[in-house]
């Protein structure tokens, strides 16, 4: 491939040096690097294990505990390919990230498990597989048919419906046994099978009662063992296990994302992912720690207040089943043993309340604005931000690479594309898309490629529309935001020439703001460059005006319908981001449009049905300033003149008291009166009876 050792130098203040083939005859080079305590990248991950050993082969090399290796990819991504000439500047933004620190450290996620097994399926499956495992681990079968192996190897169970909760070192399953035949009494002399007139009893020694017909020969041939009992009651078992197999057709969880440390396998051994699932079988025993991929800020969560939901995202996005309401307590709870870290929750999330932890929002905001800021350094133009997964998104990339250096005819990732890897597609939303937009890149692509679960590319669909549809309304031509979906080689060629589409118009002065960790304060910030970026846009909507938006968006305002609107003000009690206020002065409901986040708990608890949800984005000023949305006349108390009410909720109540037994003469006249007098009528009043009169 082509390289410019003096331009990718100057892109990174480096005085670089070309190597042709640093992992053979260039290797001593590596090695005097592996000596230097200065950040050590290497631009090639085929080789990284050899890399690896040699550094720590190498005497006087820095422990790579203290300084790691960073490898990077320059080669599939931009040097294979037939724009690789122009690559340069792509290269030089790929190595300036490569160069940047890991993510800090998050609290971790703790597994442990003994290596206890439990094999679903039918018997002589569930016995092939556990031989495969049985060296390592502790093995029990539940039988679902089949019939098993003469010589008793593993314990068997066998039972109706079984129930399979928990995780990795935490399975609870539980089974109820209805079966005349007790598997623990059974000595598999196979004298019932022979004896069964109906041959309702198979090898896996279990009767099949919509075929037996009560001859009952099975129990006198076991009359010896008496493993045979037609009487006996059903019995409700439960066992804890550390890992799961399921050979069944039907997985034990209906959920997308499996817990950890549960494998399924329904085409049994046969399954093309079988010998990957049970070497990863094999490897789960002893103590395993994950990342605390998420952080949750009640506070500020709009899933629900006083027990009334709003915002429900979260809980029906998550395709591991992690997250859950608590109505109760104003909350949502997230079990962090069932996430699996995809990040879709915090995508979707209006407020913030669910944000990213590993990496954080403000670990992607500087890598995102290395990229960007080195390719433009460099001289590249129009950049494109792919991004993609780590595993399976990566690999489609590394096949396109190899592709176009195989066949000319294959464009290969073009040169003003730039892949940025993320644990997740899902784990990044708007906040992040805006945030690249503003940092220079004319267009941010998404690529899935099948692993990621129905509901995610949704999310990721509705959220583009919003995004496309605020860049559309400032004036930016083209389209910035798109899905590409590729899922393997078969998709190669469509997923060149999508990479291959037109550009379209960027910002003209990129965006100096760092990414916040709050998801609306970044938002904003984003928002706020390209208003001031896009002013001079003539085909940009006027100030004053709204854009609207698709109904997912997290932006927008409420419409309150004054005729039945009586200020009672539960709207501003239910508002979590202090969108809705009131006025302790007078009686107002006030609005702050840019805190709003559409969450829909205002509209759920107006008891009058008041309030209406409107996405926009208003391109004023006004949109951060406090406007009035409703005001009436204060209603003074008959008493005092104190005003303690607005006149229409007076006026409302009393028309809804007014033929209640318990509100007639005095006491409604009472209700016009504010706190302070009602007490005071109460006691000064000699037509009231008394506790003294008792």
């Amino acid at each position: 491939m082509p390289l410019n050792a003096k331009a990718l130098g100057e892109a990174l203040d480096e005085d670089l040096t070309l190597h042709t083939t640093l992992c053979r005859r260039d290797a001593p080079a590596f090695q005097k690097a592996c000596r230097s305590s200065d950040d050590l990248v290497v631009a090639c991950t085929q080789e990284s294990r050899l890399f690896t050993e040699l550094a720590e082969q190498t005497e006087g090399a820095v422990s790579l505990d203290v300084r790691p290796i960073h490898f990077v990819n320059i080669r599939e991504t931009g040097g294979w390919g037939r724009e690789a000439a122009k690559a340069t500047p792509k290269m030089a933004a790929l190595l300036a990230a490569a160069r940047l620190p890991d993510a800090e450290p998050v609290p971790t996620v703790t597994y442990k498990s003994a290596g206890r097994l439990l094999v679903m399926g039918a018997l002589e499956d569930a016995e092939r597989a556990a031989a495969l495992v049985a060296d390592v681990l502790d093995v029990t079968l539940m039988a679902t048919g089949g019939a098993g192996m003469q010589a008793r190897r593993f314990p068997v169970v066998a039972g109706d419906l079984p129930q399979v909760r928990g995780w990795l070192g935490a399975f609870d399953v539980q089974w109820t046994t209805s079966n005349p035949i007790d598997l623990d009494l059974c000595t598999r002399c196979n004298a019932c099978v022979a004896a069964c007139p109906e041959d309702a009893i198979g090898l896996d020694y279990q009767i099949d009662m919509s075929r037996c017909q009560s001859h009952r020969d099975c129990v006198k041939a076991c009359e010896a063992v008496g493993a045979i009992n037609f009487q006996r009651a059903p019995q409700s078992h439960h066992e804890k296990f550390d890992l799961v197999l399921d050979l069944r057709k039907a997985p034990a969880f209906s959920q997308h994302a499996h817990p950890q440390g549960y494998a399924h396998l329904p085409g049994g051994l046969n399954d093309a992912a079988a010998m990957q699932a049970m070497i990863k079988l094999r490897d789960l025993v002893g103590e395993f720690e994950k990342p605390k991929f998420f952080t949750y800020k009640q506070k500020i969560c709009a899933h629900s207040r006083n027990e009334t939901v709003g915002c429900n995202a979260c809980v029906d996005i998550c395709s591991a089943l992690a997250i859950s309401s608590d109505v109760k307590r104003n909350q949502i709870v997230v079990n962090p043993n069932l996430c699996v870290g995809c990040g879709a929750c915090t995508t979707v999330c209006p407020t913030g309340a669910l944000s990213y932890a590993y990496p954080r929002a403000s670990e992607q905001g500087v890598k995102l604005r290395t990229l960007l800021a080195t390719y433009a350094k460099a001289g590249g133009k129009d950049a494109a931000l792919l991004l993609h997964s780590q595993e399976a998104g990566a690999a489609l990339i590394s096949d396109l690479g190899r592709a176009a250096a195989l066949d000319k005819s294959v464009r290969g990732v073009p040169a003003r594309v730039i892949p940025m890897p993320l644990w997740h597609t899902a784990s990044v939303g708007l906040d992040v898309w805006l945030t690249a937009f503003a940092y220079g890149a004319s267009q941010v692509w998404v690529l899935m490629t099948g692993e990621e679960a129905p509901q995610y590319r949704d999310a990721v669909v509705d959220q583009m529309a919003v995004a496309q549809a605020i860049v559309s309304g400032l004036g930016y031509s083209g389209q910035h935001f798109k899905l590409l979906e590729a899922r393997d080689a078969r998709d190669l060629m469509a997923l060149d020439a999508a990479l291959g589409e037109a550009t379209a118009q960027g910002v003209k002065r990129r965006a100096s703001f760092a990414v916040q960790a709050e998801k609306r304060a970044t938002v904003e910030l984003a928002i706020d460059h390209l208003l001031q970026d896009s002013a001079t846009h003539p085909q940009r909507a006027q100030a004053g005006d709204a854009l609207a938006l698709p109904g997912a968006s997290l932006l927008g305002s409420i419409a309150v319908n004054k005729d039945t609107c009586t200020l009672c003000l539960s709207c501003v009690s239910a508002c979590p981001a202090s969108a809705l206020q009131d006025n302790p002065e007078r009686p107002q409901l006030r609005f702050i449009e840019k805190n709003c986040v559409q969450c829909g708990l205002c509209a759920s608890t107006c008891p009058e049905n008041a309030i209406t949800l409107t996405p926009r984005l208003l391109l004023s000023e006004q949109r951060k300033q406090q406007r009035v949305l409703n005001e009436a006349q204060p209603y003074q108390c008959i008493r005092c003149s104190k005003p303690f009410g607005t006149l229409k909720g007076i006026e409302v109540m009393l028309g809804k008291l007014a033929g209640h037994a318990m509100f007639q003469g005095e006491a409604l006249e009472r209700l016009k009166m504010c706190g302070d007098c009602r007490v005071v009528d109460i006691y000064s009043n000699p037509g009231e009876t008394r506790i003294s009169d008792m």
